[in-house]
């Protein structure tokens, strides 16, 4: 709770208050400055949006408010999703909180007037961290990441914190590289090997090989064809006397 309050009021700082950061790369570089100012004529600085955009969200907004609040009870706690969803009774997380579930007033009120609630504290600790660092105090960061710099096993804390525990490196490398290798030889061995190179082609091939055989037999010749008929016949005579 309080690292999912520290990120998303750490973005609303960043983005909303505090020191404007999007031309900050186009006073150091020079081809950021001329597609700065390319985009500047394309709506590339921050603007407010018009009111051909705001105006219908507000209009979705205030149906969404009043239809959530007059169905969170049967949504939640009813019987709406009972013959699409099925919830073991006895592992029903649901059914302590519907027990406590008075209406949506009182629902939404709850979070803010229980300060008993360790989620309540989590969620505004992360909010104040995130104004003390990023607003109040912006230097801190650079300094604390500095620090962290210094410390051998900090920074190793700070390396993986930064590649997001490896999981990217380790899917990347392993997982989707090992993917790809399936996927390449059961493409080469299975779709082009055998699908393609032996049921197909190979059946043409095959044909194209009896073919060629048989063809030496259409010589064209009547007493080809009348000894052929001759060693049918023996054979005939052969397998009905014996």
């Amino acid at each position: 709770v309080f690292v999912t309050s520290f990120y998303s009021f750490r973005l609303y700082f960043v983005v909303f208050h505090g020191k404007e950061r999007f031309n900050t790369d186009a006073q150091h570089d020079t081809h950021a400055s001329h597609d700065a100012h390319d985009g500047h004529h394309h709506g590339g600085v921050p603007h407010e949006t018009p009111a051909v955009v705001t105006v219908p969200l507000i209009l979705l907004a205030i149906p969404s408010v009043i239809i959530g609040a007059l169905t969170i009870g049967p949504m939640l706690y009813g019987d709406v999703f009972n013959s699409s969803i099925f919830v073991n009774p006895e592992h029903n997380p649901l059914h302590p909180m519907a027990e406590e579930y008075h209406g949506w007033w009182q629902y939404a009120l709850h979070s803010f007037i229980n300060f008993n609630i360790p989620a309540f504290w989590l969620t505004l600790a992360g909010a104040v961290s995130a104004w003390y660092l990023y607003l109040k105090r912006p230097e801190l960061p650079g300094q604390i990441q500095a620090k962290f710099a210094q410390s051998k096993p900090l920074s190793i804390l700070q390396t993986t914190l930064e590649q997001k525990y490896w999981f990217d490196y380790v899917n990347e490398r392993y997982i989707a590289t090992g993917g790809r290798l399936l996927g390449r030889g059961l493409w080469k061995y299975s779709d082009a090997g055998l699908i393609d190179g032996l049921i197909v082609n190979g059946t043409s091939k095959a044909i194209g090989w009896l073919a060629t055989i048989v063809r030496r037999v259409q010589t064209g010749f009547l007493y080809h064809y009348a000894f052929a008929m001759i060693i049918g016949l023996l054979g005939l005579l052969t397998w009905v006397v014996s």
